[in-house]
């Protein structure tokens, strides 16, 4: 509605039907502009009172003598003259229709402007907030990109040991691979594959100690990136479980074992 209201006051059919220039049509749209939309109503009285104002303002009254003369010059004459009462309306002279059509050229100028800053400003604040919202893409790519890139220079590290650890028959779909950096003590899993798992099975890994197994907690099947797990010092290989999330033990139920390298030597 705001842009059909728009259109309407740049048309300049408001400022002519003031002034009497419209045709049939003209006349019937405007009207029904005035009585349809309270803007347009209220923009027609405004420039209403404004004319009346400036025709008021320029109107000069004949000096008295002049009627007087007239009525002596008809009086001469054979045909009798009617005197007529003075008008309530004086006929506007035309520098007061001039300024009256000045005053509504600056009026529907100055309201043109009015409605340009406003869609200026709206297209001002949402290129503010385009803005503010490339910011935070660019923030959340870089902390990305950062936690990616640590991740490669630790993959490539010379010292990180890969481990693939691939499910036996009761897992043929699991794959997985293990960096491991003793100098740096971190590690990590990538799962590039998984079972298909019920609802309450979940993926556990293990480490294998000297005379017992470590949880290192349960890989996350959604989860693309590289995961952390803890790193166990004197580990000697690493199993994968599928089992209960709660009370989840190791067993010999391990549908993925790996032996890791002697890091003493």
């Amino acid at each position: 509605m705001e842009k059909k209201l728009h259109t309407f006051f740049q048309s300049g059919l408001l400022d002519k039907y003031i002034l009497d220039e419209t045709s049939a049509s003209e006349s019937l749209k405007v009207e029904h502009y005035i009585e349809t939309y309270p803007e347009v109503e209220s923009e027609y009285l405004r420039l209403q009172d404004n004319l009346e104002i400036l025709a008021k303002a320029g109107a000069v009254e004949a000096p008295k003598f002049i009627l007087d003369t007239v009525k002596t010059e008809l009086q001469e004459e054979a045909t009798p003259v009617v005197t007529l009462n003075s008008p309530n309306r004086r006929r506007t002279p035309w520098y007061g229709i001039a300024a009256s059509i000045v005053a509504l050229l600056f009026a529907g100028g100055y309201y043109m402007k009015h409605q340009q800053n406003q869609e200026l400003l709206k297209e001002n604040q949402v290129v503010v907030d385009e803005i503010f919202d490339l910011r935070s893409d660019i923030e959340d790519n870089n902390k990305k990109l950062d936690n990616l890139m640590r991740q490669f220079l630790k993959l490539n590290n010379p010292e990180t040991e890969k481990y693939v650890l691939r499910g036996n028959a009761r897992a043929k779909d699991l794959k997985t691979v293990a960096y491991i950096n003793a100098v740096e003590k971190t590690s990590m899993i990538d799962v590039v594959s998984l079972p298909q798992l019920s609802e309450d099975q979940f993926i556990h890994l293990w480490a294998e100690m000297e005379d017992h197994f470590v949880s290192l907690g349960i890989l996350d099947p959604s989860e693309k990136n590289m995961q952390s797990v803890p790193y166990m010092e004197d580990a000697l290989g690493l199993s994968i479980t599928i089992g209960p999330k709660e009370n989840a033990n190791k067993s010999d139920n391990a549908v993925a074992e790996i032996e890791l390298k002697n890091r003493n030597n």
